[in-house]
């Protein structure tokens, strides 16, 4: 008996190293393979947004082809537009990049004296070093040119997303083909697509507002380069918890160099009242529930993805981490995976599969 006990414990033990082992080179591949893995996943990110587009075009009765290409030549024309406004201000941010570096530099070495002059002796090391506005500036410049770097893979990115819209209406036929019944439902999984579908329309959509709203408080406040701001805040308010905050330094930090502190504590302020606004009174009433996974995992997933694919990690950590949740919670052997990603509140909950048995 306990030659038995001893045999299943050790094959328990073996799975489990097998599958540690199994993520351990899934995970070694997708960093390999990063800049493959991030044109796939912003294809699907514009295919999801623009998935009802199509349906509600074939839902009056226009064939998938035209629709597809009414759907993707509208996608076309906004992100042409947006691209050439966008890619005009990067071109001269990153002219005045080295000016601007030069005026930190100085502003350093005065705040430095002023200091001196009242008994704090501060080393310029000291700023350069842990406390750096140049490196911030620096990091935002590169953000800024790998966001426009992907626009060298437009083409194939735009292909990518029409040939996922071509499929999204035959996918489940081919589902139901396979499985070799024509009458197969999957509530579950159409519930996860619709709602992540929506989250991602959505979330668009109040990130828009957001970005709109920081570059016309730039505008009136005259600080340089305000669609390229209002663009900063619409990328990095997708980022959970910290990336309004990201978001206003740069901007406060170029008001600070160029206009003096006053500009930049209106800026920070201006950044503060519409991310609480937007992200605490608009943004929980318009998502409805919440998504289910609970403020450690959103931090932690927040900084694996990122880590393991930049900052299109960072912008579909939710997604990705809602995807993962929904495969653990789907598979009886993996489900205490799922309650440990999801929040306090839906621990009592029964699960979609205990649901499905009822």
């Amino acid at each position: 008996m306990n030659k038995l006990i001893n045999s299943a414990d050790g094959k328990n033990r073996m799975q489990y190293i097998l599958i540690l082992a199994a993520l351990v080179i899934i995970i070694a591949g997708i960093n390999l393979a990063q800049s493959v893995v991030v044109l796939f996943l912003v294809s699907i990110f514009l295919a999801l947004l623009g998935t009802p587009g199509v349906l509600w075009l074939k839902e009056k009765h226009i064939p998938s082809g035209i629709s597809v290409f009414l759907v993707m030549s509208v996608m076309v024309i906004i992100i042409l537009l947006i691209g050439a406004q966008i890619g005009t201000s990067i071109s001269s941010f990153s002219d005045e990049l080295p000016e601007l570096q030069i005026k930190i530099r100085e502003q350093i070495h005065e705040l430095r004296l002023t200091l001196k002059h009242r008994g704090i002796a501060v080393t310029e090391k000291f700023f350069l070093e842990y406390v750096n506005p140049e490196a911030v500036m620096k990091l935002t410049a590169g953000l800024l040119t790998g966001l426009s770097s992907l626009l060298s893979d437009l083409l194939l990115i735009l292909l990518t997303v029409t040939f996922i819209l071509l499929e999204v209406s035959s996918f489940p036929v081919k589902v139901r083909k396979i499985l070799g019944d024509p009458t197969q439902a999957f509530p579950l999984f159409t519930k996860f697509v619709v709602d992540m579908k929506r989250y991602m329309v959505i979330k668009t959509s109040i990130n828009l507002v957001t970005g709109i709203l920081i570059g016309l408080w730039m505008y009136i406040l005259g600080v340089q380069f305000p669609i390229l701001w209002g663009f900063l805040a619409f990328i990095l308010h997708y980022i959970p918890n910290i990336g309004s905050v990201i978001c206003a330094v740069p901007p406060a930090l170029f008001a600070l160099v160029e206009m003096g502190l006053g500009s930049s504590l209106l800026v920070i302020a201006g950044n503060i009242f519409v991310g609480f606004i937007i992200g605490s009174v608009i943004e929980p009433r318009v998502m409805g529930r919440q998504l289910g996974l609970s403020t450690l995992v959103v931090f932690l997933s927040l900084i694996f993805w990122g880590s393991l694919l930049g900052l299109v990690g960072a912008i579909l950590s939710i997604p990705l981490t809602m995807t993962m949740k929904f495969a653990f919670e789907n598979n009886e052997n993996t489900k205490w995976i799922s309650v440990l990603l999801g929040s306090e509140k839906y621990i009592d909950s029964p699960s979609p599969i205990k649901r499905r048995k009822k």
